[in-house]
């Protein structure tokens, strides 16, 4: 038997990132022969695809935290430095590579697992694996290889399980309070537009899908997103995910693209999990074409610079500062803005209003904060509630 040697491994994983897919047993078989240089018996090769496959397409020794039912993030930054985050912070893991290689290795076969490459020609890497690696659930690749990482290469997973809560629950965790609970369904009841805003892991995508199960039942929600992460306790949701490019170069479907055919769905609400570039251009006028109650999660510090960083998204898209206020002052109603605290925990920051502020821009005003509850914006919420009622 053709002896699995780290020469072949090389040659085998070399050939399938030029492959314009994720490999596959018959895929990896196939390199295996064109690079075994011989013709192997069946039970030779049953041996080595299978050795191959774990050493392809597993996670190796991150398998075990990937699969908790609690670990959200695994992060390694080196050989002997891996750490997890269970929603509480992050605390270092038992867990630890033979040396700076099996770490690089790692990062190539994860990166080919989800139809990508990474090398010194291309050091860094995201991309998006399939729940057969590792977890139930899709995870979130990134990766960089060192020189760049100067301290050796780094790999970063999310888990993306699908966010279920209810207002109920997230009320019973601490997130959200009773009163702000409330507030949250009737501004969901109400069909006000709104964007939630936040930091990475701050609980977003986690508010969005338990505010979207408050919808009634009868109507309809389009979900697009990068990742599958939205799945909202409600009868009736279609979700649209995008694609990213293969190694070639080809056959990426963008969160724009997607939006524009969410608009042909007969959708009575379009939501996108993540505005992250120019398809807030899309939605922006998605929701000013009569799609009331819509919504989204925008990066943000806070909901006052929320307009600023919307500007910067828009004119990736080529739309200037005043046509993107005007765009938000007709289509936004309402801003969510949560946040993480040192000790992992999320909470509900803010309800904020989004107002004109006198010239052609707009403003996000305050109308309920968990330090002070009502503020200077809950006359004007109270008026668009019962507008909407």
């Amino acid at each position: 038997m053709t002896a699995v040697t780290d020469d072949l491994l090389d040659r085998v994983r070399d050939r399938l990132v030029t492959l314009a897919e994720r490999p596959t047993p018959s895929t990896v078989a196939a390199a295996i022969r064109a690079e075994a240089g011989s013709v192997l018996a069946d039970a030779d090769m049953l041996r080595t695809l299978r050795k191959l496959e774990t050493e392809l397409s597993g996670a190796g020794p991150l398998e075990e935290l990937l699969a908790a039912p609690d670990v959200t993030d695994v992060l390694v930054c080196g050989p002997s430095d891996v750490w997890i985050d269970r929603g509480e912070g992050l605390v270092r893991a038992a867990v630890s590579f033979s040396d700076e290689a099996a770490v690089r290795r790692l990062a190539q076969r994860l990166a080919i697992a989800c139809g990508r490459r990474i090398d010194d020609s291309q050091p860094w890497v995201d991309g998006f694996l399939p729940p057969t690696v590792g977890a139930r659930f899709g995870v979130r690749l990134h990766a960089v290889l060192a020189p760049i990482a100067a301290s050796g290469t780094c790999i970063s997973l999310r888990v993306l399980r699908p966010a279920q809560h209810s207002l109920a629950t997230l009320v019973g965790s601490g997130s959200l309070c009773a009163v702000s609970a409330e507030l949250l369904r009737r501004i969901v009841v109400g069909r006000l537009t709104f964007l939630v805003t936040g930091g990475t892991g701050s609980g977003k995508t986690t508010i969005l899908s338990s505010m979207l199960a408050e919808v009634d039942a009868r109507e309809r929600i389009v979900c697009v997103e990068d990742a599958a992460e939205l799945d909202p306790r409600h009868p009736h949701v279609v979700r649209l995910v995008s694609r990213i490019s293969n190694t070639e170069g080809a056959g990426a479907i963008g969160v724009r693209d997607l939006v524009r055919q969410a608009l042909r769905m007969r959708p009575d609400r379009v939501v996108v999990g993540e505005v992250r570039g120019p398809e807030v251009i899309d939605l922006l006028g998605a929701l000013n074409t009569g799609h009331e109650g819509g919504a989204g999660t925008v990066h943000a510090n806070s909901p006052a610079e929320l307009p600023a960083r919307l500007e910067a998204l828009a004119a990736l898209g080529g739309m200037d500062r005043v046509a993107l206020h005007s765009q938000l002052a007709a289509a936004v109603r309402v801003v969510v803005h949560v946040v993480r605290k040192s000790d992992g925990a999320r909470r509900l920051a803010e309800i904020g209003i989004v107002e004109r502020d006198g010239s052609a821009l707009v403003a996000v005003v305050p109308a309920w904060t968990a330090a002070g509850g009502a503020d200077v914006g809950m006359p004007r919420l109270e008026r668009l509630l019962g507008a909407g009622r």
